[in-house]
């Protein structure tokens, strides 16, 4: 029985890594371990193609740590090292309806938009605030709402706005329950919304949109079966009923790790702006 996650971290063994695989750690708010995989010699069996993935651990998100500010510009600066120059358009997957499932809209709510400004100001605060890096942010719901694929909603918004990047947010699956609210994963090779939940739809990535694809993720759900396989190491039968888990907390959860994410984005895309600057905003 395959184990249900998204996280790259949790899908190799330290012990037997692909040639193709190397890990590094570092990190001082967080423990950080960035993966990289050279080639897609991984995708047939783990899913997971060539790219870096950088998971940030800590304290569960749903609390306020005394670190925070730390956390918020390490966040930042590790999104610094996969976001390239020019504009960018941040896209909130997810449903907003759904708790678990609301972490995408809820960041992307929060995301500082910079796009509209236009350039005839006179006023030095006004010029300032027209030399910010251009940046647009929708959230555009699920297809069961709305009947669309995610991935051809952005690609629609993209064709029109034409961002030089895009940072998709979403919610994630994980295995291990102890990093339920306390993981962050970012990512170059892009993401398919749904994976996590055994609901796969069409990937947004460089190779399917034609522009680099930043994937950030908070894991906020475990099904039973991996769980119950993690903590007894017996095979599960499949016939058996199996459910999603996801904390007592998740409402606060969802809230908290979204302006967490918020600060972190805001920082990475806007250098100029400091940790106060960007909490005027919320």
């Amino acid at each position: 029985m395959n184990i249900r996650t998204d996280l790259a971290l949790e899908s190799f063994s330290a012990d037997a890594l692909p040639k193709s695989v190397h890990i590094s750690e570092r990190g001082r708010a967080f423990s950080i371990t960035e993966i990289t995989i050279d080639d897609d010699s991984c995708l047939s069996t783990i899913g997971k193609g060539k790219g870096k993935y950088i998971t940030l651990e800590g304290d569960c998100l749903s609390r306020f740590s005394d670190d925070y500010q730390l956390m918020a510009e390490e966040l930042a600066q590790e999104l610094s090292l996969l976001v390239p120059d020019g504009e960018v358009m941040v896209v909130g997957l997810g449903n907003n309806d759904i708790t678990p499932d609301a972490i995408g809209p809820q960041t992307a709510a929060k995301i500082l938009a910079t796009r509209h400004l236009s350039n005839n100001y006179d006023s030095e605060e006004e010029k300032f605030l027209t030399s910010l890096r251009r940046v647009c942010s929708f959230a555009g719901g699920v297809m069961g709402q709305t009947g669309i694929e995610s991935a051809e909603l952005v690609r629609a918004v993209a064709s029109e706005v034409k961002p030089d990047c895009i940072i998709a947010i979403d919610a994630l699956a994980c295995s291990d329950i102890s990093r339920l609210g306390t993981a962050i994963q970012l990512t170059d090779s892009g993401i398919s919304p749904g994976s996590g939940v055994s609901n796969q739809r069409m990937e947004l990535s460089e190779k399917s949109l034609g522009i680099p694809v930043i994937a950030i993720g908070v894991p906020t759900v475990v099904d039973m079966h991996t769980i119950v396989k993690s903590l007894t190491g017996r095979k599960i039968n499949r016939e058996l009923p199996n459910m999603l888990v996801t904390p007592r907390d998740i409402d606060r959860l969802t809230e908290r790790a979204s302006q967490l994410l918020a600060f972190g984005i805001n920082l990475a895309l806007q250098p100029t702006l400091t940790f106060e600057d960007v909490r005027g905003l919320f």
